[in-house]
């Protein structure tokens, strides 16, 4: 629960320079919606409450809702339940906001780590709930849901629910999982953040965090980007055995639940997690690996030539054209950006967005121990959404503001739902936020009137629809053999560098050279820790997004209202109803085609400029 959120970090390189004046003054988030203080007698009072009511939740309803189903009282179970999981959830949520703020900080790993303690044993209680749900049988919960109002408002939950029937365990073995998962799973991610922020990365004698490391792989220097290259290999294999030990002892993790579970692909606990069908993602995956000539290969050999090379270096892949503007843009113009052409789409939207900057729900500024990317986490219907990210004041920092943005508008619209219910399958979830990029994206291209200038926004957005969805499929394929191979015993540093050599040079292509040092590079992904297989959301949302942007643009009216509804449903509804009223199908293998052609036709436009 706790790591949720963090696996929601954006991919897209990001950036950005602590407090530097040319961006302006960067927020910092407030925190007090949720509690006054991490010391304070509010938090320490919810703790309390949490594991004491969650006791007397089991003592109340473990063992009688068969019983309640017939008498037509579970609504009233699930009304209790729900209330008890915002109040975790809103502890969860503030520990896990304020450890992201400073994780190098002891005081508040602290907290997180007791807080994760404490709520597994307050969440311990509640775990029954959802087990004795599933072992009652269909028709006993049809005729609840006929009898009872109350809890025929949970049916979409319910039926979500009863979905993962077939991988229940036994309750106390299910109960030994939950429990250990603290100093298991949890340990082990924990392990990962604290290790990830204490790096330092040597580049011209400066000591640098992940971060401005990363940012300088967008510098218009050649020789700059190949220094943090090779700044970023260097501390990444003084670390490998770290993060090696890590990655196999969380693949063997998940082969063992995964196992007791019974589940047949490596992948299909993710699946039904985001509550979408492996074929469905196996078509995905096909299409964009079938795609990688005529759009990663072609794109970057035309970018080879551009910047004068015969072919690019890693380091290169990110790097500036040479008539992109490389004036630092500031904290205010981003907003400016993000806020207008949201108001474009919808002024209900830019009010929703609004607030986010009004109401001091965005940390922005780099500080030394905040959390690397940037996130929207949702935290609980009763309070608001609050965003991270790292601002450098490089236009795909204001890309990132605009995603996750769109994250943030989702989150809000989505919580009349409810704490059980808001909450959307990660698939759908980067819909909001890579459409909100692209509202984004449009709206500057539509004001660009120079062709040196709109050529360059082209093939940026085009390097972000690649990262977005080339190298997240790339990074799909690079877990599946991972996990995989682990199944016949640990993998040496060795082996997992030589495999993610593989897929990047398939996904990339020839034009790109590999240099050494890079097959360390995988370390530093947080999704392959945090969230396996998480990744393909990202491509299945960015396909997605560029069908439902042109139906958006051949709409005559109607649109927004639909595409709000959409939002607001949060978890309610499986992605076959979601994307019916725009005439879209997820199932349909031409589906994916037809959002990938989207990247080969502004990848077309750009050949014809030359």
């Amino acid at each position: 629960m706790l790591n949720d959120f963090i696996a929601r970090t954006h991919l897209a390189p990001q950036s950005a320079a602590a407090k530097a004046p040319t961006t302006g003054a960067l927020p910092e988030w407030n925190l007090s919606d949720l509690y006054p203080s991490m010391d304070g007698p509010e938090l320490a009072g919810d703790i309390a409450r949490a594991l004491s009511e969650s006791a007397a939740f089991e003592t109340r309803w473990k063992g009688k809702l068969a019983d309640e189903a017939e008498k037509g009282g579970l609504g009233a179970a699930m009304a209790e339940y729900e209330a008890l999981e915002e109040l975790i959830g809103r502890i969860v949520s503030y520990a896990g906001l304020v450890y992201s703020g400073d994780t190098s900080d002891p005081k508040r790993a602290k907290l997180y780590g007791d807080v994760q303690e404490r709520m597994t044993d307050a969440s311990a209680h509640t775990l029954f709930f959802a087990l004795e749900l599933n072992t009652i049988d269909d028709a006993a919960i049809q005729g609840a849901f006929e009898r009872d109002t109350g809890f025929a408002r949970y049916r979409p939950w319910i039926v979500d629910l009863r979905k993962e029937k077939p991988y229940q365990l036994e309750d106390r073995v299910e109960q030994l999982f939950h429990e250990k998962s603290v100093t298991g799973r949890g340990a082990w991610n924990r392990l990962f953040d604290e290790t990830m922020t204490s790096l330092r990365f040597t580049v011209d004698g400066e000591q640098l965090t992940l971060e401005p490391t990363l940012n300088k792989l967008q510098d218009a220097d050649q020789e700059v980007r190949r220094k943090a290259s090779e700044a970023l290999a260097a501390t990444f294999k003084a670390n490998l055995r770290t993060f090696t030990l890590i990655t196999n002892t969380l693949a063997k993790d998940k082969e063992i639940s995964d196992r007791w579970r019974g589940f047949e692909d490596i992948a299909d606990s993710r699946h039904l997690a985001n509550r979408v069908e492996r074929s469905v993602v196996d078509a995905l995956a096909t299409a964009v690996r079938e795609a990688y000539p005529s759009l990663s290969h072609r794109y970057y050999a035309m970018k080879a030539r551009w910047l004068g090379l015969d072919k690019l270096n890693n380091w290169d892949r990110n790097a500036p054209l040479p008539d992109t503007p490389q004036a630092m843009i500031g904290w205010d113009e981003a907003k400016h950006t993000v806020l207008s052409a949201y108001q474009l789409f919808s002024p209900d939207m830019a009010e929703i967005a609004r607030a986010f900057f009004d109401r001091s729900w965005i940390d922005a500024a780099v500080r030394p121990g905040k959390a690397p990317g940037a996130f929207a986490h949702p935290t609980v219907p009763s309070v608001h959404p609050y965003v991270l990210v790292n601002y450098m004041g490089k236009p795909r920092d204001v890309m990132t503001l605009a995603h996750e943005l769109g994250h943030g508008v989702h989150q809000v619209l989505a919580g009349a739902q409810g704490a059980l219910m808001a909450s959307t399958p990660l698939t759908l979830a980067e819909t909001a936020s890579v459409f909100g990029e692209m509202l984004t994206f449009r709206s500057l291209l539509d004001q660009t009137r120079e062709p040196r200038e709109r050529k360059a926004m082209l093939a940026q957005k085009v390097e972000d629809m690649i990262n977005t969805v080339v190298r997240q499929i790339a990074f799909y394929e690079f877990e599946r053999k991972v996990h995989t191979e682990r199944r016949n015993g640990e993998l040496t540093s060795d082996r997992i560098g030589e495999l993610w050599l593989e897929v990047q040079s398939e996904s990339l292509g020839p034009a790109i050279a590999l240099q050494p040092g890079y097959e360390t590079f995988w370390t530093y992904i947080p999704h392959f820790i945090h969230s396996p297989f998480y990744v393909y959301a990202y491509a299945f949302g960015d396909c997605l997004v560029n069908s439902l942007y042109a139906v958006y643009q051949n709409a005559e009216s109607g649109f927004q209202e639909k595409y709000f509804d959409m939002l607001r449903a949060g978890g309610t509804k499986h992605h076959s109803e979601l994307l019916a009223p725009f005439g879209l199908d997820a199932s349909d293998p031409q589906f994916w085609a037809k959002g990938l052609s989207v990247i080969a036709g502004l990848i077309d436009e750009l050949e014809a400029m030359g």
